[in-house]
């Protein structure tokens, strides 16, 4: 099992995340990502066996929405912290915040950096 990366804050600040390309879809300013539960063909096709649906919508809040729409490779993560802060100026710890959510993204798939 390959070793997680430890990042410094700085280190961490300069990453360029990128969204995986998953269909997503936002609503009043919140996104809704549609991710496949299986990646396999075996997978989807068991899922329509049983008459299951292959895939699930994960719905973001309002900090999730603008930290998702952010994800494209463009912006660093210094500069996602800033659009937060702007957007959510009494919002607490929203560094710590973005920095654990942006973590959760990536071990569960859904971002790269």
């Amino acid at each position: 099992m390959a070793k997680k990366r430890k990042y410094t804050r700085e280190e961490f600040l300069q990453l360029k995340p990128v969204r995986k390309e998953f269909i997503w879809l936002e609503e009043e300013g919140k996104v809704r990502v549609i991710v496949p539960k299986f990646k396999s063909k075996i997978g989807k096709k068991f899922c329509r066996m049983l008459g299951k649906d292959p895939e699930f919508t994960v719905h973001l809040d309002e900090k999730g929405s603008l930290v998702w729409k952010l994800c494209d490779g463009k912006h660093t993560v210094e500069q996602i912290l800033k659009e937060m802060e702007q957007a959510f100026p009494d919002e607490k710890d929203i560094d710590i915040r973005l920095f654990f959510f942006l973590s959760n993204m990536k071990k569960l798939g859904y971002v790269t950096y």
